[in-house]
């Protein structure tokens, strides 16, 4: 359990930003094809040198993911994964690498359908360090937030394209961590180019304090992260080509590790600034 909110995002962003570097995060489904074989994957992704992890809690109804992650999160639940696995996977990882940044992306119902100090207190008992709340509207996460922060978990807030200068103020005040720039709007995808207008979000979230802006959504090449960091991001996050990679592989234990490993390896590297 990290005592101090987001101390290990803090340490991570200021040992990438003396080495003049971005972070790649990459994202999986927790039990994704089964929890055996997810905590093979997500070691693959920490050994091939991700900076840090978002994972996923397997959920029925994730209205923000594409059709890659819900696919992903089909699987687990057939697979018959509980809570108790993924909260195995998170705490296996952790001891093993005690200074990684684990992060989750969840859904409200996951949360709240108990109370969320019990679900941040298990999640603190794992070492998660961040949890992002997808469907949670800022303006009626400040219980939640509170809980987060009393097990020692960092909330996390998305900045959307479309937010004005007041909610990115808002944002930036309530958030810990990092801040999750979404690069369009809709649901998660692999795209093929991104588009620019997250240049202007990034640049005001940093004006008003936010926490390292980390760009998502349709990251899927090394280009598309040296474009994130040219847009002045401190980092980018793929999911949907992480995950497609294991869907391309299933039933290949050693195709789906070589594939994940040489992803993370060529998208961490373009986050590694040329002289």
């Amino acid at each position: 359990m990290s005592l101090v909110v987001g101390s290990r995002y803090d340490a991570l962003f200021t040992r990438l930003s003396t080495n003049d570097e971005g972070a790649f995060i990459p994202f999986v489904t927790l039990g994704d094809p089964d929890p055996r074989q997810s905590l093979a994957i997500v070691r693959t992704l920490a050994e091939a040198g991700a900076d840090g992890l978002e994972l996923g809690l397997p959920f029925s109804d994730p209205i923000a993911d594409g059709p890659v992650l819900q696919a992903a999160a089909t699987r687990a639940l057939r697979a018959g994964v509980k809570r108790v696995d993924c909260w195995q996977i998170v705490a296996t990882v952790r001891r093993e690498y005690p200074g990684l940044p684990i992060g989750l992306l969840v859904y409200a119902n996951l949360v709240c359908h108990r109370d969320p100090s019990e679900f941040y207190g298990q999640a603190a008992e794992a070492g998660v360090d961040s949890v992002l709340v997808a469907d949670l509207p800022l303006m009626e996460a400040g219980p939640v937030a509170e809980a987060a922060r009393r097990a020692g978990i960092a909330p996390v807030y998305i900045a959307p394209p479309n937010a004005d200068e007041a909610r990115l103020r808002a944002i930036a005040a309530a958030g810990s961590g990092y801040t999750y720039v979404t690069s369009r709007e809709g649901v998660t995808g692999a795209d093929v180019s991104l588009r620019h207008g997250p240049s202007a979000q990034v640049a005001r979230l940093k004006a008003f304090g936010a926490p390292p802006p980390v760009l998502g959504f349709g990251i899927s090449s090394p280009a598309q992260v040296r474009a994130a960091l040219e847009m002045g991001a401190m980092g980018a996050i793929s999911g949907s080509a992480v995950v497609q990679r294991i869907a391309d592989h299933l039933g290949d234990e050693a195709a789906t590790a070589k594939a994940l490993a040489g992803f993370v390896r060529d998208l961490k590297a373009a986050t590694r600034r040329i002289p």
